[in-house]
């Protein structure tokens, strides 16, 4: 673990990771703890209680038992409110991040540990190519993201489930099954159940995906960094949200970087969908563009300019006033032509009382 801290420059004392009570989690909790505790650094376990089982404060429970009984912090957070009746995988996943990123914020804790394996790389491919994802979406799961200010560390995608099972027989440590994996009412168990089989009629196994999954985040990996110097060179960057970039250049620029330098800016905590995108590149190049949302994003062209920023459902009027305050406070905008659009988001931005 600590070779996987040094590769990925992270030097943070204290590290949280996520412990459902799963053999993949437990094992990575106590791996941790055994290996960094050596280099000094402080291990803090939080597991969700997401009340969608009657066990799950049980289940919660006995994780707080065993991190104790190894001398992990512990903590429960609660997933309160009513619950979805559907797309019951996506909603769960977005509020445990949620709450597990909230909780690091709140301790000034950098980064969150998570214990996919190659089992899980495996089956985020398939789902992806089931969907019809393009690149960065069959690059999968990388061992390091972001979300919300957050680093988000995977350091077990190279490691067998069977492997991380041994290592918690061998402390005598049991872990708890999710009944859930089992219901093949969910396209990833469907995936899970499918893999044996998939192995033995075409030789396809988790390893061989998972190296394909590397190859595939290598080309990515270049293909980004050219992303990153377009946006750099020709993306001008008014505040955080609100960004524009030449209509001609737009038009000058490969299908790839065109998809790319919008699904990037249209982003918010994933990727939007390809065809929304393509649908979006679609419309803007085909004159008069009459403006579209992406990603709570609003995208319009005014003049020779593409404008990007927030989008603003509300209408919200501002005076000439307001303007002009802003301007004083922020006189980087003298003089400056801007569509009324963009003046309204920055005033929002900035939390004028309009």
């Amino acid at each position: 673990m600590q070779t996987f801290l040094q590769k990925y420059h992270i030097q943070d004392e204290v590290l949280a990771v996520g412990v459902s009570g799963g053999a993949d989690s437990m094992a990575l909790a106590l791996m941790l703890r055994e290996e960094l505790s050596l280099y000094g650094k402080k291990i803090v376990a939080l597991t969700i209680d997401h009340h969608l089982r009657p066990s799950s404060s049980d289940e919660a429970q006995y994780v707080a038992e065993v991190m104790q009984k190894f001398g992990i912090e512990h903590h429960i957070l609660e997933w309160q409110g009513p619950k979805p009746k559907t797309n019951i995988e996506s909603v769960a996943r977005e509020a445990r991040y949620e709450l597990l990123c909230n909780w690091c914020k709140s301790h000034h804790v950098g980064c969150l540990f998570m214990a996919h394996h190659c089992q899980d790389q495996a089956e985020t491919f398939l789902i992806r190519l089931q969907r019809g994802s393009g690149l960065d979406g069959l690059c999968a799961m990388r061992a390091v993201t972001e979300y919300k200010g957050i680093k988000i560390l995977r350091p077990l995608l190279n490691r067998q489930p069977q492997e991380l099972q041994a290592y918690l027989q061998e402390k005598q440590v049991k872990w708890i099954t999710d009944e859930s994996n089992a219901d093949k009412r969910f396209l990833r168990n469907k995936i899970r159940s499918f893999l044996p089989q998939l192995e033995v009629s075409t030789g396809i196994s988790v390893e061989k995906i998972c190296n394909a999954v590397t190859h595939l985040q290598s080309s990515e990996n270049y293909i980004q960094q050219q992303v990153e110097e377009l946006l750099n060179s020709r993306v001008k960057q008014y505040s955080e949200a609100i960004v524009c970039f030449q209509y001609a250049d737009f038009l000058s620029w490969h299908s790839e970087m065109k998809f790319r330098v919008l699904a990037q800016l249209c982003r918010q905590n994933y990727v939007p969908r390809s065809e929304s995108v393509l649908r979006l590149i679609q419309n803007l190049c085909h004159l008069p563009f009459k403006g579209s949302t992406l990603g709570q994003k609003e995208i319009f062209l005014s003049g020779t300019t593409v404008w990007i920023l927030p989008e603003i459902r509300e209408k919200i009027r501002f005076k000439t006033k307001d303007w002009h305050d802003f301007v004083m406070l922020n006189p980087e905008y003298n003089n400056v032509k801007l569509p009324h659009k963009v003046k309204r988001a920055l005033l929002m931005e900035k939390k004028i009382d309009l």
